[in-house]
């Protein structure tokens, strides 16, 4: 098998996990099947600052590679992007390079440097859901949905922040070797595999293994679309295309939980992201979210949190922004 190389880019103020999770997502997946060979490029090689302030040796520089050799191109973000992407060096090689690989990826808010490369005009893209805005503002041809943890639009991906990062890199795995490759990798990563890319950025904990099969899969995508949407038994089973009794019995071997429960769970994190973010009263969550009724809410978060609804919102609203 001819060894894929994926190219990933740095620059002053990078953030180290975007670099070192999904490199060593391909790492791990290279160890178990000789795929890949993994390069790290900034404009000229030799130190890097990070965002930690550590500095990392940049092997190459973008003059060092030769891009017909590159299949996957992945850019980092960090606090340093808004200042990296004003490089001509570094924007014209990503411009070049992304034109060229066969595919291309970006962590977190190293979506700004594609966009300033001309890569991703009319494309549907990610990024953390604190960039958002800025995004939208200084892009306007891209069209932003910042709920997703990561975002496949054509050969283009992109990605939220920091851990989301190992989601797309075992996607790409996947999409390149199957599941069941990427699956050990993420065993051996002692990642689950593997948060589905629709799912929110502040969406469900991995309490549950991801489904086998399309039809639970669909089911689970119609959960996470739309948490307050009618989600009975014979509701999802239209989804799957199967009997209500099968369909509890094939999501329950395939995710070790009812479904129900599971649509509790994914209603719980949808009303966990309202109340950080924002001044909803609690009875609008309830409705929003499939929950009925502000009590219904309130039991709900006492059984799984142990708090209710106005006390998760004191400790844990946002009080600053992410990069």
């Amino acid at each position: 098998m001819k060894q894929r190389r994926i190219a990933f880019v740095i620059f002053e103020g990078f953030q180290p996990l975007d670099l070192f999770g999904p490199y060593e997502v391909f790492q791990y997946a290279h160890e178990l099947t000789d795929a890949y060979s993994c390069q790290i490029v900034a404009s000229q090689p030799g130190p890097v600052r990070s965002a930690s302030g550590a500095s990392l040796h940049a092997p190459y520089g973008v003059a060092d590679l030769n891009l017909a050799e590159i299949d996957t191109v992945v850019v980092t973000g960090g606090e340093g992007v808004d200042q990296a992407r004003h490089d001509p060096v570094l924007t014209s090689w990503i411009a070049e390079a992304g034109t060229s690989a066969r595919r291309v990826a970006s962590i977190c808010s190293g979506v700004f440097l594609l966009a300033a490369a001309g890569l991703l005009r009319g494309r549907r893209v990610t990024t953390h859901w604190a960039r958002e805005q800025q995004l939208i503002r200084e892009y306007p041809e891209l069209v932003v949905d910042c709920d997703p943890i990561f975002l496949r639009d054509g050969r283009m991906w992109t990605s939220a922040g920091m851990t989301a990062g190992m989601d797309l890199a075992l996607a790409l795995v996947e999409d390149d070797l199957g599941r069941e490759i990427a699956h050990a990798t993420a065993q051996e990563m002692v990642l689950f595999l593997r948060r589905p890319g629709p799912q929110s950025q502040f969406s469900v904990p991995l309490w549950s293994t991801q489904p086998a099969t399309d039809p639970i899969r669909a089911v689970v995508s119609a959960i996470h679309a739309d948490p307050g949407a009618r989600h009975g038994i014979a509701d999802l089973a239209s989804h799957a295309g199967l009997s209500p009794r099968h369909l509890q019995r094939r999501f329950t071997a395939e995710l070790g939980i009812p479904p129900t429960t599971y649509v509790e769970g994914v209603r719980i994190e949808a009303a966990k992201r309202a109340l950080a973010e924002g001044d909803h009263p609690v009875e609008a969550l309830a409705r929003r979210y499939g929950f009925g009724t502000a009590e219904t809410l309130r039991r709900a978060f006492h059984r799984r949190l142990g708090v209710s609804p106005s006390d998760y919102r004191d400790r844990f609203r946002s009080t600053k922004e992410y990069i």
